[in-house]
């Protein structure tokens, strides 16, 4: 249940707090007075396209916040687990909508940041909306099917997902034969390609960390003269002196004198061995340094070899990876690609096999589906044409009409809801044939027929908060009073809030706000207050006839004073 609302800098609302109840929650107000904006910003909070024009003129951004009563909403708890979002011990849940000048926006759900999607899928447990453009819908019989299979909950939907992935998965097998199958010389230049370039690579036979070692081995040879000048001369320190003995020869007569005296004193033992230990380390360092400097090779065009080679490599990269192990990555891929290019007639056999047994499979879950539908459209129609007859219908008649189409095979035409096309067929006038919805519904039946629906569907869905934009368009009169009624009865079970032009409706609110457009300081404001009764009796007596007279006032309190008996009960 949709508790408080409260809005900031918000199109023409500079600020605004309500309270909402249970039952039915009513609001009106002069044309133009901004009603539409309360809907919209419901709609930002419940995550619906944010756009940034709702940010009020001269400020940064616009906040919307909504706070729900979550006690006994079924299916919200697995919802917010699965998006580990946290449900408090109050069973309330905050929505924050802010949308910024720029064009950013950000919701968060009791305080976590979430996506715009994830904001749908939570709230879509907690409200529904029904504004004005949704009567069209009901004109269009694509959307038919959807509001049966929202009608038959579970028993439909598990089925419906299975077979959507299955669909997915047939135009996918579908798409892959017609790329092999449509044009067969662009597939000839395909396998062209493919060839020049696998054989490009074969012939350049790269082997995984080549590169770092060409590297390597090219600095080495580049700076070969230096290398083997600074080697040549630690050699030569070691153990060829010229003009001095060289180190070696040095450290040898050391360790010998040390030798001479060493068994006089444990210290000098000391001395001798660690010199003795290292005389050998160096002897093992300078062979080790000759057979180095022996094996250098000044030959340029070792150089040049090693270069050309990394020119190959660099070439590969450039067209195919950033890599060498990116290159034989690609290379592999374009195998396996050739190959199936090559050997397309098998895979064509193999792809229409797979295409006939998934057909078969998803017409056999669609032949499922159709039965469940009808079974359910049975009951559908029955609930809506009582609902429509306690809404002043009573001459209606309703049906769910179901057809098939077939392909150039005489194949069921498949789509992602299976093989039904579903279209709502009505008679508002006793003795006249059943026609499509669009063909013979007036406004004002539209308007009943949708709180039909959202009352029926409603019981299916579990959803506790609805909203309805001006549901009464195109009634008036005792119809006008039957929908009000009906409206009041349903919600006893559930919170409606309503926008209205209507008095019979406006008089049966458990809460009554009104909407005024304000003028001030050379800005213009939307404000949104409850009523006290007397406020009341001027608001439902100006819905009457516009201009409040002792006669409208006397009736407006009629119409507040008159309880039926299930409002007295």
């Amino acid at each position: 249940m949709l508790l408080e609302l409260e809005v900031k800098n918000f199109a023409l609302i500079d600020e605004l707090y309500l309270q909402f109840e249970k039952g039915l929650n009513i609001l009106t107000g002069e044309t133009g007075a901004g009603k539409s904006i309360i809907i919209d910003a419901v709609n930002m909070a419940i995550g619906e396209r944010a756009d940034r024009e709702f940010v009020r003129s001269g400020t940064n951004k616009c906040t919307v916040q909504a706070l729900f009563g979550t006690e006994g909403t079924v299916g919200l708890e697995s919802v917010l687990e699965e998006y580990g979002i946290e449900n408090n011990q109050e069973q309330t849940l905050v929505v924050t909508r802010e949308i910024y000048a720029n064009g950013r926006s950000v919701c968060r759900v009791n305080g976590t940041i979430v996506t715009q999607g994830i904001l749908k899928n939570i709230t879509q447990k907690l409200i529904d909306i029904h504004g004005q453009h949704q009567h069209q819908s009901l004109l269009n019989p694509q959307a038919h099917v959807d509001l049966l299979d929202a009608y038959g909950g579970q028993a439909v939907s598990q089925l419906l997902g299975d077979i959507s992935e299955g669909y997915k998965t047939l135009l996918a097998l579908r798409g892959q034969l017609n790329s092999i199958c449509s044009n067969e010389i662009e597939r000839e230049r395909k396998i062209d390609l493919l060839k020049f370039q696998i054989q490009e690579v074969r012939a350049a036979e790269l082997k995984s960390g080549e590169e770092e070692e060409l590297n390597q081995r090219k600095d080495f040879l580049a700076n070969g003269e230096k290398i083997f000048k600074t080697v040549a001369e630690a050699y030569g320190t070691l153990y060829e002196g010229d003009e001095f003995s060289p180190l070696l020869d040095q450290l040898s007569k050391t360790v010998t004198q040390l030798h001479q005296i060493s068994s006089f004193d444990h210290q000098l033992t000391y001395f001798y061995q660690s010199l003795e230990d290292i005389q050998y380390k160096i002897q093992d360092i300078t062979r080790d340094m000759r057979d180095y400097r022996d094996q250098i090779d000044f030959d340029p065009e070792s150089l040049n070899e090693v270069e050309k080679r990394l020119d190959i490599i660099n070439n590969l990269k450039r067209k195919y990876g950033k890599s060498v192990e990116e290159v034989l990555g690609y290379y592999h891929k374009i195998e396996k690609e050739l190959e199936l290019y090559e050997n397309s007639e098998a895979e064509i056999l193999r792809l229409k096999k797979s295409i006939e047994k998934k057909q078969l499979e998803i017409e056999e879950k669609a032949l499922i589906l159709s039965g469940i539908r009808k079974t359910i459209a049975t009951n559908f129609q029955q609930e809506l044409t009582k609902i429509l007859e306690n809404l002043n219908m009573g001459k209606v008649s309703f049906d769910v009409s179901f057809s098939y189409t077939y392909d150039s095979n005489q194949q069921y035409k498949l789509s992602e809801k299976g093989i039904d096309t579903v279209e709502f067929m009505i008679s508002t006038n006793l003795g006249e044939p059943l026609k499509p919805l669009a063909k013979i519904a007036s406004g004002g039946e539209m308007s009943r027929i949708m709180l039909a629906l959202k009352t029926i569907l409603a019981n299916v869905d579990h959803i506790p908060t609805l909203i309805f934009d001006e549901i009464d368009t195109g009634i008036s009169g005792r119809t006008a009073q039957v929908v009000g009624q009906n409206l009041y009865d349903l919600s006893r079970n559930y919170q409606i809030i309503c926008i209205t032009h209507l008095p019979q409706i406006a008089s049966l609110a458990d809460r009554h706000f009104f909407i005024e457009k304000k003028e001030s300081g050379g800005t213009t404001k939307t404000e949104v207050n409850p009523m006290n009764i007397e406020e009341r009796i001027r608001e439902v007596g100006r819905l009457l006839g516009g201009e409040l007279t002792e006669i409208t006032l006397t009736h407006a309190k009629e119409l507040l004073n008159k309880k039926s008996p299930k409002r007295k009960s």
